[in-house]
């Protein structure tokens, strides 16, 4: 988790016997962890929050599984806490994919255990949950105990002016956890001029609620509570956010739509690619409100040619296209966009629209992480529909020890074929290593995907 220039819209959730509530425990939602927390991020969330509350150590234990099957779904962050009793605990939630980890500042175990999990995890990865604002007095404690970031959770569900002047005494990087957006109103809280409700200030819930603590230098973010039918709303809240001079992380083009070199009917032509895989998946064209819209809401927009009107994708089958980045060539004339795509992109019910091949030569793939998804993937087959005689169903055989035997045996072999000048030798002692770490790999159900992510998060 590291510094931003712009203030972040955050999901939060809570974690109980199976249960997905928002954070403070208001609203209870269908669905897994993994599904709601991928459509957040999918739809503008920055980041995930995650407390677990789980109610022993069997419930503990399904919810570090949640966390890591999220990590798997979501490029974003988390940030997950809530049951730590000893350092073990820290490294269950690093381990299971969290980004960072807060501990209880309420709990005089888990300040104890603070500076032993800066030292041993580093102080990026260890934050400071204070459970009300009195807390924040002893912020530069757990500044110096290793705390990179402080969470704040006021007493009500939106910080009030008096409140601020606590959070302002702070001066260290917060998150303000935040009730239901608008509920200030609602409850009848005494409007001022300093504390004007949405209804008679003319402004959203969204900004009365928001602008006092976002106006704050150190609030990084805020953790909201969101009803079901708002998760998609993450981009529309930092527009709004963004028209009222708040920084938030939106899509914002280098070069102006004028300076695009369009077609006659007005138009630029846009390749689509999946953002992991670099798959071409399509081509469509827009316009510049296609643009615009694609911009804001950072689902891929185009302009419908035979029908002539504005299309998004996904807005009738339900596999849109999320906006990872556009980019511009050289003549200025194409877009290219990476994507994150949901569903087969062609409305044949293809992966790719490109499916049909009119000429190929046969060429050896090079393309290291193709090349060993496809070996992984045979040896998934092998688990999966045992082959007489295969070496790979040998090993799953025999199980885990001969796996490591083996595994063991491979490192040894590349130290010393490190001693012998030729790098002939080394290299195929690399590959007959990595063959084995696959089939490690896929003993324990760890994929290449959640190996990549964790080598890109160091």
């Amino acid at each position: 988790m590291h510094m931003m220039d712009y203030k972040k819209l955050i999901a939060g959730f809570r974690y109980r016997e199976g249960r997905i509530t928002s954070w403070d425990g208001s609203i209870s939602y269908e669905g897994e962890l993994k599904e709601l927390a991928r459509f957040c991020c999918d739809n503008g969330a920055d980041e995930i929050f995650v407390y677990d509350d789980s109610a022993g150590d069997a419930d503990h234990e399904a919810a570090i599984a949640a966390i890591r099957e999220t990590a798997r779904e979501v490029d974003e962050p988390i940030l997950a806490g809530g049951r730590v009793k000893r350092l073990e605990d820290v490294k269950k939630y690093l381990y299971a994919g969290a980004g960072a980890v807060f501990l209880n500042a309420g709990c005089q175990e888990n300040v104890d255990l603070m500076k032993e999990a800066a030292d041993r995890f580093g102080n990026e990865k260890i934050c400071a949950f204070l459970p009300d604002l009195s807390y924040g007095a002893r912020a530069e404690e757990f500044a110096q105990l290793g705390a990179s970031l402080m969470i704040l959770k006021p007493e009500e569900a939106v910080p009030s002016l008096k409140e601020l002047e606590e959070i302002g005494s702070i001066q260290k990087r917060c998150l303000i956890l935040c009730g239901h957006l608008g509920n200030r109103a609602a409850a009848g809280e005494e409007e001022t001029s300093e504390n004007p409700s949405a209804e008679s200030a003319g402004a959203s819930p969204l900004l009365d609620d928001l602008k006092i603590p976002f106006g704050c230098p150190d609030i990084e973010g805020a953790v909201l509570t969101l009803e079901a039918g708002e998760m998609d709303a993450f981009m529309a809240m930092k527009q709004q956010l963004k028209g009222a001079g708040i920084q938030t992380d939106t899509f914002e083009s280098a070069v102006d739509w004028s300076e695009f070199k369009l077609n006659g009917d007005g138009l630029i032509p846009v390749i689509v690619q999946d953002y992991k895989t670099q798959e071409v998946l399509m081509l469509a064209y827009m316009n510049q409100d296609a643009f615009s819209a694609t911009l804001a809401t950072g689902r891929m927009t185009y302009f419908s040619r035979s029908r002539q009107t504005l299309w998004v994708k996904g807005e009738t089958s339900g596999h849109f296209q999320y906006v990872k980045s556009l980019k511009l060539d050289c003549d200025k004339d194409t877009l290219l966009a990476h994507v994150k795509q949901i569903g087969p992109a062609c409305h044949t019910g293809n992966p790719t629209c490109f499916f049909t091949t009119l000429a190929e030569k046969e060429y050896r793939e090079t393309n290291p992480l193709k090349v060993f998804e496809e070996e992984y993937r045979v040896i998934l087959d092998r688990k999966a529909n045992p082959k007489e005689g295969s070496y790979t169903n040998y090993l799953f055989d025999k199980g885990i020890d001969k796996i490591l035997k083996k595994l063991g045996e491979e490192a040894s072999e590349i130290i010393i074929a490190s001693k012998n000048p030729d790098p002939e030798e080394i290299k195929y002692e690399i590959a007959d290593f990595l063959y084995h770490m696959m089939v490690l790999m896929a003993e324990k159900g760890i994929t290449w995907e959640e190996i990549t992510k964790e080598v890109a998060n160091r």
